[in-house]
């Protein structure tokens, strides 16, 4: 069993209090967890400057390269874990056992984060428009004969990892190589990513006092957020409420995130079935990417009927099973309670589980030992009303929702992807002003489909760094 330590800007400590991260199905202890508190965040957060002095002793283009060899040896080699060593296939391993991810989708997410970093230039380029980088590293210049400034708005950025998906560390990745420091809370059940990373960056040439790593619970997670200047959290509708507003902090909730059938196209809906069938089921359904609900004035029920036929048959796999993919529910009592809402919302005057005409014999929740799992799950909604159209689910769960054309973007709701299958311009160019939209497709492309130089939820560079008024004497 491996031991991971706190990470106190690059060195190791130990904690006399632990916490064990246990796999999935078996419930054997796989590794222990020193535990941070409080206490010791707000001591080490006097530290923070030195966070980003020391990267920029660097300039960004240097970190960019660096950053791309992390990348590499994230990929392929053996590096540093807590007391051990940790290779890409145990990485894996590892990652799927505590998770209940299979994987197959623990390396696609691995690739995933390889990919931004390999790309790093590509993305920066994009994220900042254009800028010069050494505007942000001077904290000004000159672009086309006009005085500009860009000022850091905190020398490290506090992130609070969820433990359900590994593709959220994509959108902390550009940090380091902006000159900005981490202070990483890793989620409870999935630790490896962040104390990869970090090994990977270390190895590449990252200065070790860039990085911290505090486990623990939600106290210490609170203790990040008090912290940090600038701060990333991920959680559920709550949390994203509870921090609106808060320029301190960036919730990243539930995607919402949908595909809408315009009239002129709606009646070829099934040359769109492929489209739709993989936005809500693949990556197990788990992304805030995936799609949630399905929109168009007519056709429902047979759009419906033929997603729920596709995902029928689909049953859990072993985790190291090539062709899992569903992921299991780790937390005890969650797949129940999601499961028990999703039966109260039925009862819905015209909601249906159309799921179940096509497997009318096999339950939703399944039990294998201490794994829960749910089945895909399409429903059909007569009308917008229906408080299940704007659920979103950690599983391939998806609402077709019948509701006229004119009336589809204010009854949406806040959506994170948007893909919108339409060729009437005038509906395109309503979708484009909509301003519940966050990242916009016209066309059939899948919700899941990410361009890495189009950021779907907020810009870092804005979040980061302050423009202002500058002049010289």
């Amino acid at each position: 069993m491996i031991s991971l330590p706190i990470l106190r800007w690059g060195q190791p400590y130990t904690s006399l209090e632990t916490d064990e991260v246990t796999h999935f199905s078996t419930g054997e202890p796989i590794a222990k967890l020193s535990r941070a508190n409080g206490g010791l965040i707000q001591r080490d957060i006097r530290k923070a400057q030195r966070a980003r002095d020391v990267l920029r002793e660097f300039p960004i283009s240097d970190l960019i390269a660096r950053t791309k060899k992390a990348g590499e040896l994230y990929m392929t080699e053996t590096l540093p874990m807590g007391d051990g060593t940790q290779n890409p296939d145990e990485f894996v391993a590892a990652q799927s056992a505590s998770t209940g991810m299979p994987e197959n989708m623990c390396r696609a997410n691995m690739k995933k984060n390889a990919f931004v970093l390999a790309e790093m230039g590509k993305i920066l380029t994009s994220l900042t428009r254009g800028l010069d980088f050494n505007v942000l590293s001077d904290g000004w210049g000159i672009e086309r004969e006009v005085p500009i400034s860009y000022q850091a708005q905190s020398p490290v950025v506090g992130l609070v990892l969820p433990s359900n998906t590994a593709g959220v560390h994509t959108l902390w990745l550009p940090v380091i190589p902006l000159q900005i420091g981490l202070v990483l809370k890793p989620g409870p059940q999935e630790p490896w990513t962040p104390y990869r990373m970090a090994a990977a960056f270390f190895e590449a040439g990252i200065p070790t006092e860039a990085i911290s790593i505090y486990p623990g619970g939600g106290d210490v997670g609170a203790g990040v957020l008090q912290a940090c200047g600038k701060n990333l959290i991920f959680g559920g509708e709550a949390t994203v409420e509870r921090y609106k507003g808060d320029s301190r902090i960036q919730a990243h909730g539930p995607g919402f995130s949908k595909i809408i059938i315009g009239d002129d196209l709606v009646d070829q809906w099934e040359q769109y079935l492929d489209v739709m069938v993989d936005s809500i089921f693949l990556s197990g359904g788990r992304g805030c990417i995936n799609c949630s609900s399905i929109w168009a004035s007519r056709h429902t029920k047979e759009i419906a009927s033929a997603i729920a036929e596709r995902l029928a048959a689909v049953r859990p796999l072993p985790h190291d099973h090539p062709d899992a993919s569903l992921a299991a529910f780790t937390v005890p009592g969650v797949a129940e309670a999601v499961n028990n809402a999703i039966e109260a919302d039925l009862k819905t005057p015209g909601v249906t589980d159309v799921t179940a005409q096509h497997r009318p014999d096999v339950p939703r929740l399944l039990q294998d030992g201490r794994a829960e799992y749910l089945l895909p799950t399409i429903v059909h909604c007569e009308s917008p009303e229906a408080a299940i159209a704007r659920k979103e689910y950690m599983f391939p769960f998806g609402a077709v929702v019948e509701c006229p054309e004119e009336q589809m973007l204010n009854a949406i709701g806040p959506t994170l992807v948007c893909s919108a299958i339409t060729s009437n311009e005038d509906f395109r160019g309503r979708l484009t002003d909509a301003i519940n939209i966050d990242r916009l497709n016209l066309g059939p492309v899948r919700t899941i489909q990410l361009n890495w130089l189009q950021p779907h939820e907020g810009n870092l560079i804005d979040f980061l760094f302050r423009a202002r008024a500058f002049q010289t004497a």
